[in-house]
């Protein structure tokens, strides 16, 4: 699948080598220090750096910033994360008010429900235990009574 590995010997070629020229610096001489005596405020400023060159420019009047507005005394981010705290109170009241009306609406229906067995189960223990001094019922008496071949006869 793959070519067989051919070992190829370095062809040699002719390489030209170039040799980098140093680049002598400039000399500089220095130029001499002439001190000037202006009589008044020049328009245009030179200077003599120590070195010996001139720098000329106009001179510049130092400017003023503008006054930096007054800031409010509390950040507009502190107020706004204050009155989402002041929500997320709100919603946990609500919701708290909410849990505690589910719990009281839960134990009413519990006590009716309750109060409600109590009740029925008093109303049939009345009709049951009544039953044997109520008037309207028929007694029987059976006194003799004979089963002969799984018949009765009374």
């Amino acid at each position: 699948m793959y070519p067989e590995h051919v070992s190829h010997v370095p062809t040699s070629r002719a390489v030209d080598v170039h040799q980098p020229t140093p680049i002598t610096p400039a000399i500089v001489t220095p130029a001499p220090i002439v001190p000037v005596q202006p009589g008044a405020v020049p328009s245009v400023a030179s200077i003599v750096l120590p070195d010996g060159r001139v720098v000329t420019g106009y001179a510049i009047q130092p400017s003023h910033p503008e006054p930096v507005a007054p800031k409010p005394p509390v950040s507009r981010a502190a107020v706004n994360v204050a009155l989402g705290g002041v929500g997320f109170l709100a919603v946990c009241g609500g919701l708290l008010l909410l849990t505690t009306f589910i719990a009281a609406l839960t134990a009413l229906i519990t006590q009716l429900i309750i109060l409600a067995a109590v009740i029925f189960g008093g109303w049939i223990a009345v009709q049951i235990f009544s039953a044997s001094g109520h008037k309207g019922a028929t007694t029987v008496n059976i006194r003799k009574a004979v089963f002969k071949r799984n018949h009765f006869h009374g």
